[in-house]
């Protein structure tokens, strides 16, 4: 029999998988139980709502980002490379994680507990503050602009982001978050951030 903390992951994880499901039906507690051939009270057991279940899923894109992002804040002395890092991770994230990124963008929350999407709009408040930081290094190694607006283009860089996730989910996971990356990071590099010539 699976321990307590096993079965919890167990249930998050076939929650992940039913969301990847591209015709984005309704996941109700008696479809999870069904999957996971138990009973809704067993689910209970381990979670006290859905709304909680989703919680735990949004910890786990959380710890997961944060991790990286951290890591690239640490090892990576170079500004505008940890800016480029940061915003390929997203991408490269949401390309492993179907089920996540539709809980990054809100489609999974639709009908949910108004206070994860709450918490999905902090989650991405602190990417947006960790790419303002990147920025404000990058400037002081003539990366960008010292003069640079650091908000909007962490809002630029975010939105491009949280764009691509869009379309991956809105073409049934064919148009790839990754796809074309390294000539889009060299547009929104010259584009947006107008790098300052060596």
């Amino acid at each position: 029999m699976a321990k307590p903390g096993e079965r919890k992951h167990q249930i998050l994880q076939t929650l992940a998988a039913m969301l990847e499901n591209p015709k984005g039906e309704k996941i109700t507690t008696a479809a999870l139980a069904a999957r996971l051939e138990c009973s809704e009270a067993a689910l209970y057991r381990h979670f006290a709502s859905k709304a909680q279940m989703f919680e735990s899923l949004i910890e786990f894109i959380e710890s997961s980002l944060f991790g990286v992002i951290n890591q690239i804040a640490t090892e990576e002395d170079e500004g505008l490379r940890q800016v480029e890092h940061i915003v390929a991770l997203l991408l490269g994230f949401a390309q492993r994680n179907r089920g996540m990124t539709k809980v990054l963008i809100g489609d999974a929350l639709v009908n949910e507990n108004e206070r994860l999407q709450a918490r999905i709009n902090q989650l991405l408040d602190r990417i947006e503050a960790a790419l303002k930081q990147a920025l404000r290094v990058a400037a002081t190694q003539d990366g960008v602009s010292v003069d640079a607006d650091f908000p909007a283009l962490a809002n630029v860089l975010l939105c491009y982001a949280i764009g691509r996730w869009q379309q991956y989910v809105k073409s049934s996971f064919a148009r790839q978050p990754l796809d074309k990356w390294a000539q889009q990071w060299s547009m929104l590099e010259a584009g947006c951030l107008g790098r300052n010539p060596a």
